[in-house]
């Protein structure tokens, strides 16, 4: 019987924590527009679409980063990524604190976006050498967590600063945080335990010089014969693009405007939002893991999360209470989506994780990257003339053409996650030769040894 020589537990969870500083950041900026909505309109004489798309350049850059970042992670290794990923996103804040047109500021949001987009699929990497494998759903769902408190942050905190101070200097203040990030995950994290004298739990397949791009291009293409790859990318968009949608952008002009909510409180329902989806991607991971299987859950919280903003949809003027309810429920519901990368990196040979990782991740990002700026193409479609302090007031019809769309994406959601293959929590050792696997339900690939 072999000695096991695995890193203690604390020097992992604090590898892996470092990684998490800056997917914390990430999600501050990622939603930070929210509650800066009258300021930027204001300062860049936007619209509701322009608005939407300065807001989404974030995500254009963060998507097109996903597929590259994930073939670089599976080659360079996260430490290098997330170090230069923080570095550039400290240097994109400060281009956007003091952009003098909406041109400029478009660049900041881009090198943001850009950036930060290493930092899930670096710590995804982290994890799946740090972490023994069940445990990866879990790590998974704290990631969400600690992101999301950087989200937290950027609702009420973050309304109070920039009432007190103005947007552009708590802006320029917050890029001093990435950059010391980067200082500690250059100096402490390694990609691997063997660096640091320990075992790691995934065996890599060393490639020297240019086979590795070329390896990693086959494995590109290779990943996108399983099915699940497909699925698993597009039905996170819609649960990501609802929630980001509202929390990030457009939730407190709505509660504002058509229900009586302070700014403030406005403010603070979102991040309530956000707070909930924080906890419910721990619950949905951790109780995937415990039950052995990644769908049926995930069914569970596509239903939930389709339901919710269908009501939104529908009853876009329900009472006070039962609309924060249905919100928060959302929220915790949309925690599901985090099973969907231990269930991606289980659908491919694990070599391919890196990679899988990227591909998933675009498709959860690419729906707020696409959802921001159309509700504010609808919002603008359906204005009825009002405008208050120069900006735009939109009437409720509107926001029902907007959330039409955040109900109908969720409901694809919900009837895709039925087409996808159970992987039973073990992981996938031989590639298929079949492009789209056929119709077995609840068929696992081959366990590792190690699981």
């Amino acid at each position: 019987m072999h000695k096991t020589n695995y890193p203690p537990v604390t020097l992992a969870w604090t590898i892996w924590g470092l990684g998490a500083v800056l997917y914390l950041f990430g999600f501050f900026q990622r939603v930070a527009p929210g509650v800066m909505t009258s300021e930027l309109s204001s300062d860049f004489s936007l619209n509701a679409a322009s608005l939407g798309n300065l807001s989404a350049f974030y995500f254009y850059a963060y998507v097109a980063m996903q597929i590259p970042t994930g073939i670089l992670s599976d080659i360079l290794g996260p430490r290098r990524l997330l170090t230069a990923g923080a570095l550039i996103s400290g240097l994109g804040t400060v281009i956007f604190a003091f952009a003098g047109n909406a041109g400029l500021a478009g660049i900041g949001r881009l090198l943001i976006g850009g950036s930060v987009a290493v930092a899930y699929v670096g710590m995804l990497k982290l994890a799946q050498h740090w972490f023994e494998p069940r445990r990866f759903a879990f790590a998974s769902g704290i990631a969400l967590l600690v992101g999301i408190s950087g989200a937290v942050f950027a609702g009420v905190p973050l309304h109070a600063l920039v009432e007190a101070f103005g947007w552009r200097v708590i802006m320029s203040a917050s890029a001093v945080f990435p950059l010391l990030a980067a200082v500690g995950i250059w100096l402490v994290v390694r990609d691997s335990p063997v660096q640091r004298g320990y075992q790691t739990y995934v065996d890599d397949e060393p490639t020297a010089g240019d086979r590795q791009w070329q390896n990693s291009i086959i494995g590109l293409t290779a990943i996108f014969k399983y099915r699940n790859t497909w699925l698993l990318a597009i039905v996170p968009s819609g649960i990501v693009g609802s929630i980001l949608a509202f929390s990030g952008l457009w939730g407190v002009p709505f509660l504002t405007t058509h229900h009586g909510f302070s700014k403030g409180d406005a403010a603070a329902v979102c991040s309530t939002i956000l707070i909930a989806w924080a906890i419910g991607g721990p619950v949905f991971g951790a109780l995937s893991d415990r039950i052995g299987q990644r769908k049926p859950l995930y069914i569970l919280g596509c239903a939930m999360v389709a339901t919710c903003w269908l009501l939104l949809f529908i009853f876009p003027g329900m009472p006070r209470v039962l609309l924060v309810i249905s919100l928060i429920t959302a929220g915790f519901a949309s925690g599901c989506m985090i099973i969907g990368f231990a269930f991606g990196k289980e659908s491919v040979p694990a070599r391919l994780a890196g990679t899988v990782s990227g591909v998933v991740n675009m498709g959860v990002m690419t729906g707020p990257m696409l959802q921001q700026p159309f509700i504010g193409l609808l919002l603008d479609w359906n204005w009825d003339g009002r405008v208050a302090e120069g900006i735009k007031i939109f009437g409720i019809n509107a926001y029902r053409a907007g959330f039409s769309l955040m109900a109908g994406w969720a409901v694809m959601s919900f009837i895709l996650i039925f087409f996808t293959r159970e992987t039973n929590c073990a992981q996938a050792v031989m590639e298929t030769k079949q492009p789209l696997v056929v119709d077995q339900e609840d068929v696992s690939p081959e366990p590792v040894s190690s699981l």
